[in-house]
């Protein structure tokens, strides 16, 4: 029976039992207990759910008889630990503990949920206690849990491995919403959350708790609970943990070969899929910024279970449960619109933003958080910035360099859809990219404001332009940035889907940019100055006359020349792009 990829399946046993594919990550099990409570946060999307009950059918005593099913096709299978299938599970999650209403309603649904958990273990492993364990659904669940760790260690029964995941996930949500007051009653020393958590490290004391688990988002609340848990291991940032989350390179190219195997698709179609995915997907670098990127595994999932179905590139790339993320944007910066304003500019323009090392591993609490420093901290840890090198962050990828150019055109009203059919059909029908750069620069670039362009370089172009054409060219077309060949990095490629009108069509565009201030100052310097032109002031007919400069020629000549070994169709065409502030533009094909 052919595998099948499972979309947002979080379970590990359904997993197997459905016969889905797994990327075997179970031979990070053996370093995760060197740790006897690791502290292990992710972006959202990043496989932690599926990790979770990964370790929970793992460590779970009562799936003894079912770990050769379950394990014996992985790393830790053929090599078990002794621990394995030795404890009693508690598994918790946060994130569906709602945290609408005061603090009393979040405490009564805190303990509801967490105390359905505490029943389900005495239902579970009725059979290891010696007697029935009651579990009052009424009683906070600090008082229920203390009960049955002393339950655990009287009768010398099975130790307990607790696991949470999305620890932080309602406290975040009283964050961002700016519950400032609420969220400090939350981990106040008296509060129930932090008690719960002196009740976890009480039982690891007591040898009742063998092991604890916790995964989440961000550091903030683990470090405001740092007094009633701390003797958490924080391994978020261990360079031997950088990949137990998330696809290494070759981790997705083995993944795309079972897949072509498995459903008899065309291996010729084969690198422009891995082309698609590493543009859209991979890039996150969160431990050591010189190392290969991570894919994000959730939304590489989405992207496969569609290809597999219609054995086609989707025209959607983006996951719409990956553009809630700029959601995440808004809150934290909603309180200073120019501040908002100079984020989304600063990664539009340049694509980086300077960051404080030692803040990630430093701890920090929650005022800190919407300060204008720590956004690229905050960033980080929510997975719309990477690491660029020990000085900088960036986007990691294009579906997030599309979401901020969503977020930028929104801040600044620019219409992206009601005035582009006319210009994008004709290029559908005529591919021109001289005339379709034309449209972009009358429809769209002559609704930003005045101001930008005293900011603006050749990533902007560059980037705003690729958007456009993503959201109206998608049924055709996939694009590149920055893609690396022997001569150097292109700045910009439109790539025809293989399925579609442009099959094996290739464009090559190379971006270069002068300022309104550059450019007067070089025309002033071209021979030929038209009746009534004055030096630096109107240069429209001084555009027309441009030529590009012999380095420019040269470098193009330089990509050209491997990127025409490696895409020999004949049909493929390279062009110099110049833009010269808000004054003009120039498209030279070569």
């Amino acid at each position: 029976m052919k595998k099948k990829v499972i979309y947002g399946e979080a379970n590990y046993k359904n997993l197997v039992i459905e016969n889905g594919y797994y990327v075997d990550k179970t031979g990070f099990i053996p370093l995760l207990e060197e740790y006897k409570n690791p502290v292990f946060l992710r972006p959202r999307r990043f496989g932690k759910s599926l990790w979770c009950t990964t370790l929970t059918y793992y460590y779970d005593i009562n799936e003894k008889d079912h770990f050769e099913q379950l394990f014996g096709h992985t790393d830790i299978g053929k090599n078990p630990t002794p621990l394995h299938n030795s404890f009693m599970i508690l598994s918790l999650d946060f994130s569906v503990v709602d945290p609408s209403g005061g603090i009393e309603d979040i405490r009564s649904r805190f303990n509801q949920q967490c105390n359905i958990r505490l029943l389900s273990i005495a239902r579970r492993y009725l059979k290891y206690f010696e007697k029935s364990i009651d579990i009052d659904l009424e009683k906070d669940v600090s008082t229920n849990l203390e009960y049955l760790l002393g339950m655990i260690n009287d009768y010398d029964l099975p130790r307990l491995y607790v696991i949470i995941d999305e620890y932080d996930n309602f406290a975040n949500q009283l964050i961002t919403s700016h519950q400032d007051a609420l969220y400090r009653e939350l981990t106040a020393d008296n509060s129930f959350l932090k008690n719960f958590f002196k009740t976890l490290k009480k039982g690891c004391k007591d040898g009742a708790i063998a092991r604890t688990f916790i995964t989440g988002v961000l550091p903030i609340t683990i470090d405001d609970l740092a007094s009633g848990f701390n003797i958490a291991d924080f391994i978020t940032l261990e360079a031997k943990f950088e990949n137990m989350m998330g696809f290494t390179h070759a981790e997705s190219e083995k993944l795309l070969d079972d897949i072509y195997r498995d459903h008899d698709i065309d291996p010729a179609t084969r690198p422009v899929i891995m082309e698609v995915i590493t543009a859209n997907y991979n890039g996150y670098r969160i431990v050591n910024p010189g190392g290969e990127g991570l894919f994000n595994s959730t939304i590489l999932m989405y992207f496969l279970k569609k290809f597999i179905d219609t054995k086609k590139i989707t025209e959607y790339l983006i996951d719409v449960n990956l553009k809630t993320d700029i959601s995440w944007v808004k809150r934290l910066t909603a309180s200073n619109p120019a501040n908002t304003e100079e984020l989304v500019n600063r990664l539009l323009i340049e694509n980086r933003l300077s960051y404080n090392k030692m803040a990630l591993s430093e701890k920090f609490n929650m005022s800190q958080f919407f300060e204008k420093s720590f956004y690229p901290i905050s960033f980080y840890y929510l997975g719309m910035l990477t690491k660029q090198d020990e000085q900088y962050m960036c986007l990691p990828n294009l579906n997030m360099k599309s979401i901020f150019v969503d977020y930028f055109n929104e801040i600044y009203k620019i219409d992206v859809s009601t005035r582009y059919a006319e210009m994008m059909a004709s290029f559908i029908n005529n591919p021109d990219i001289p005339a379709l750069f034309a449209g972009y620069w009358e429809q769209y670039i002559s609704q930003l404001p005045e101001a930008i362009f005293r900011q603006v370089n050749e990533n902007f172009y560059r980037t705003t332009f690729f958007d456009l054409c993503r959201q109206h060219l998608s049924d055709y077309f996939t694009w590149e940035l920055e893609k690396s060949y022997a001569g150097g990095r292109t700045d910009l490629e439109f790539v025809g889907k293989y399925h579609g009108k442009f099959a094996g069509l290739r464009y090559l565009l190379e971006f270069k940019y002068y300022s309104n201030a550059q450019w007067s100052k070089i025309s002033r310097e071209m021979p030929g100055q038209t009746a009534g032109e004055k030096p630096g002031r109107k240069t429209g007919g001084k555009i027309s006359r441009f030529r590009p400069p012999a380095k420019d020629i040269n470098q193009l000549k330089a990509y050209e020349a491997e990127w025409k070994k490696e895409h020999p169709q004949p049909g493929n065409k390279s062009f110099l792009v110049y833009c010269f502030g808000n004054r003009g533009f120039r498209v030279f094909p070569h």
